[in-house]
């Protein structure tokens, strides 16, 4: 099966709370009420510059597809 890069995901323990899941490494979840990042990978420190740069690029990205898919739905 091949998954999308990004999903969206709720949950009514959290009904506050919309996620966004990145399927593809490296594999996070963010919290878009809180902002929080739950990542699914272990890193290794040496690559902190590298991974933190990413991050940003990877958070933006997730931001474009929440964006895109509230944008569909309307």
């Amino acid at each position: 099966m091949k998954l999308p890069r990004f999903i969206l995901g709720d949950n009514t323990d959290l009904p506050e709370s919309i996620f966004i899941i990145h399927t593809e490494f490296p594999r996070f979840i963010i919290d878009l009420k809180t902002d929080e990042i739950e990542w699914l990978e272990e890193f290794d420190v040496d690559n902190q510059e590298e991974l933190i740069e990413e991050t940003n690029n990877l958070i933006k990205e997730a931001s474009e597809f929440y964006d895109r898919e509230v944008e569909r739905y309307q």
